[in-house]
């Protein structure tokens, strides 16, 4: 019995040896793969992005000028040639001065009125069109007199409107309305796959297209500041691309994911929508390829372990992002032991399946019969133990 019990006790110890032999083996084999790591981090990705966005920001500052055009771009009604006026004149002593009377302005810009003759309108808000016509009259002709202008037909532009919006087709504009944002509404908006960028050709200068981002102030800013929109030309609202986003790597299923356009996807998201991690090994980094606003590509460090508990931000992923769950020291040193290595009370099994699919298979070997040997036969520890993210569905 004593002879029995110390035979155990040399072969449980012989077993031993081996697992540390076999350990110092596979870590030998797998040593070229520690590199150095020269992702950075996501505090770090985070003011890049800002610094960028705010260096073009500064490049593209509107000058004074543009100012100085957006206000007068955005001001009130001011008449010009082709505008059918209703203009009435009254008096306090005799209401019915003469009745509303419709003239029309001519190519330059002119009217011509009653007794006094040609008066130029061209260019004048309303109230200093009625301004400039009771001045022709008083005192000149009239000791006094109240002017009302309307307008009742105003000058049209037709501008081509299609793209990404309600209703594409000929769009009317009115003279102060023949800007860009105008003629998008007067299409009726931007639809629901609009990107936010509009771009203007125009009709006499067929090789010249010049693109907005309606999203950002300062294109805005230039885009209301254009000159004057002419009759036929084109504004394209652009659809937006779908929100594809590439997941790969130690996931259930790498593919790229598609989603509607503006649809925000995190980090533990796309992982949930590749199936969750392998469960054969812990995988605990990825690295996300993101192309920054000056079109520089970097690769971030995630900490996955950390971002699955809360303690790192779990990032949105942007249109053409690329997140990839990477081999590591660790996981190829797990999946190798996983797949050609299992020792129990002296037993050594090789086997093509994978580890996972051998520990649940039910009675595989195991004493009771009636269930996996995962929970029992797991010398290193970390089989089935991705506890972290594991649970993730999709």
């Amino acid at each position: 019995m004593a002879e029995s019990w110390m035979v155990k006790k040399i072969r449980t110890g012989a077993y031993a040896l081996c697992h540390c032999a076999m350990v110092a083996l596979v870590s030998m084999l797998f040593v070229g793969c520690a590199t150095k790591d020269h992702r950075i981090s996501v505090s770090q990705l985070l003011e890049l992005e800002a610094s960028e966005l705010l260096a073009m920001q500064s490049e593209d500052a509107p000058v004074p000028q543009t100012k100085a055009a957006m206000n007068q771009n955005l001001g009130p009604y001011r008449a010009g040639p082709n505008d059918v006026l209703t203009i009435t004149l009254t008096r306090a002593d005799q209401p019915a001065l003469f009745p509303a009377t419709q003239f029309r302005v001519d190519k330059n810009g002119e009217i011509d009125l009653p007794v006094v003759g040609a008066v130029k309108l061209d260019g004048l808000e309303l109230d200093d069109v009625e301004d400039k016509i009771r001045a022709t009259y008083v005192p000149g002709v009239l000791t006094d007199a109240v002017v009302h202008v309307e307008i009742l037909t105003p000058e049209t532009t037709n501008v081509l409107v299609v793209g990404a919006v309600s209703a594409p087709g000929f769009v009317a504009l009115q003279r102060h309305e023949l800007n860009l944002l105008y003629a998008i509404v007067g299409a009726g908006g931007v639809s629901d796959v609009a990107s936010g960028e509009a771009s203007l050709q125009r009709i006499r200068q067929p090789g010249e297209v010049q693109t907005f981002d309606l999203r950002n102030p300062l294109d805005l800013q230039q885009a209301i500041a254009l000159k004057p929109l002419e009759q036929g030309d084109i504004v394209h609202v652009k659809a937006a691309a779908p929100n594809t986003i590439i997941v790969g790597g130690l996931v259930m299923g790498s593919s790229p994911q598609t989603y509607p356009s503006g649809t925000n996807v995190s980090v533990l998201q796309a992982i949930a929508s590749a199936g969750g991690l392998r469960t054969d090994v812990h995988p605990k980094t990825g690295t996300l390829v993101r192309r920054l606003p000056s079109g520089r590509e970097v690769r971030v460090r995630l900490n996955l372990d950390r971002i699955a508990m809360g303690q790192e931000k779990n990032l949105d992923l942007k249109a053409g992002d690329i997140l990839w769950v990477p081999y590591t020291f660790e996981t190829r040193l797990q999946e190798f032991v996983n797949k050609n290595f299992f020792m129990r009370a002296g037993i050594s099994v090789n086997y093509s399946v994978s580890g996972r699919e051998f520990l649940n298979r039910s009675g595989s070997g195991g004493r009771g019969g009636n269930g996996g040997l995962q929970d029992s036969f797991d010398p290193f520890g970390f089989l089935g133990r991705n506890s972290a993210l594991q649970g993730l569905t999709p």
